[in-house]
């Protein structure tokens, strides 16, 4: 299993020295400048079969949403270059990431209102402060969250109702990572916020450039991971992320992301298991809020053979998971992966999905799905890496 935001969001967060900056107004050969630079991405296709004439009982990601249902769907393709922080006491690199396709036009950085994007933008730099501090500025991941935007990366190909609901989808400001020991670090940041922007949109599908001009409007990050360290024995390498995201909305509608997330380790050779909750209050509204529970195990059964299920239990006071505005909302899912690698650089597998709708009140009840309270999808899923 890759693990996703909330191993990233600290581990990974790589920004460059002060140092570059004496030489900020030096001229460089271009060999030079590209040196170190890599290039790479994916192209990401599917193809997906929704059972009877339902489409979608629950809220789902772009890549799994309603227009995707009953066809062939190109979804993305990223391109990035990226130069890594090396081992210097002063480093300094930088990420770009560019996606474009219909998965783009719900990122918080697209371009305009077309399927481009640009998903990650920044300059990372290091400081000999202690074991080295890290920063990300520009544009960035959000740094909780068990699943990724590149579905590759995740054991399923659709997204869970916590990453597609709740999470937000990227920040724009800075994030400073320090590693205290082999088993502990800690992350925190400031970003753009958001003002009277709703939660579905806030830091999701708003446009690069869309944030609260009020100086005091600000997003606020923190996360604290733990790693369990070779002394523990079988549990050695097990991970948990604790993170708050604070939204910078103003006044009593200041949306709060809570965050845990845990990957432990089995004595089972090619088994492993996680877990993941999210909370949010003030979500859309004041007072309103949404939560969402996840349950993971992957298993590589052989070389070449890997089976994943998610399990997941969603609510909230009301709109943010079913549509039609349910009161007390609550939702089941299950995903079912199977991933077989039949070509070099191919990610190739199929998925079973089903969405069960388990409560909630509203005029008519759950009769606003029209008698469809259950969702079975099933799904092709091919992604060409380079």
């Amino acid at each position: 299993m890759k693990f996703n935001k909330w191993t990233l969001g600290l581990a990974t967060a790589g920004v460059v020295s002060f140092a570059s900056v004496a030489t900020a107004e030096e001229s460089f050969p271009v060999n030079s400048i590209v040196s170190g630079t890599t290039l790479s991405g994916h192209v990401d296709t599917s193809a997906i079969w929704n059972f009877g004439t339902g489409t979608t009982v629950a809220n789902r990601f772009a890549n799994t949403a309603s227009d995707r249902q009953d066809g062939f769907n190109l979804n993305v393709v990223k391109l990035k270059l990226e130069k890594a922080l090396d081992e210097g006491t002063w480093s300094a690199g930088y990420n770009f990431e560019t996606m474009f396709g219909p998965d783009a036009a719900v990122m918080p950085g697209r371009i305009a209102s077309g399927d481009l994007a640009i998903k990650q933008a920044y300059v990372a730099l290091r400081a000999p402060v202690g074991n080295g501090l890290d920063f990300k500025v520009g544009q960035f991941d959000p740094t909780i969250g068990y699943e990724v935007t590149d579905s590759y990366a995740n054991p399923n190909f659709s997204r869970s109702f916590g990453f597609n609901n709740l999470e937000p989808f990227g920040h724009q400001g800075v994030l400073a990572t320090y590693q205290f020991t082999e088993w502990f670090g800690a992350s925190g940041g400031v970003a753009n916020g958001f003002g009277s922007t709703s939660g579905i949109t806030a830091g999701r599908g708003t446009g690069i450039n869309a944030k609260d001009p009020t100086e005091s409007v600000k997003t606020y990050i923190g996360g604290l991971v733990f790693k369990a360290p070779e002394s523990m024995g079988v549990l050695a390498g097990s991970s948990l992320y604790l993170g708050v995201v604070d939204q910078g909305q103003t006044g009593k509608d200041d949306q709060i992301n809570y965050y845990a997330g845990a990957s432990i380790a089995t004595p089972v050779e090619g088994l492993t298991v996680g877990a993941s909750f999210d909370y949010v209050e003030n979500f859309l509204a004041n007072s309103l809020y949404g939560y969402a529970w996840a349950g993971y195990v992957s298993f590589q059964a052989t070389e070449k053979l890997k089976l994943n299920y998610r399990g997941e239990y969603a609510g909230s006071s009301g709109g943010v998971h079913l549509p039609g505005g349910l009161n007390d909302e609550r939702v089941m899912g299950h995903t079912f992966t199977v991933d077989y690698a039949l070509w070099k650089n191919v990610v190739s597998r199929i998925e079973y999905r089903w969405d069960t709708a388990v409560g909630g009140q509203g005029p008519v009840g759950l009769d606003v799905f029209d008698g469809q309270k259950n969702d079975h999808s099933l799904t092709l899923n091919l992604v060409y890496l380079f």
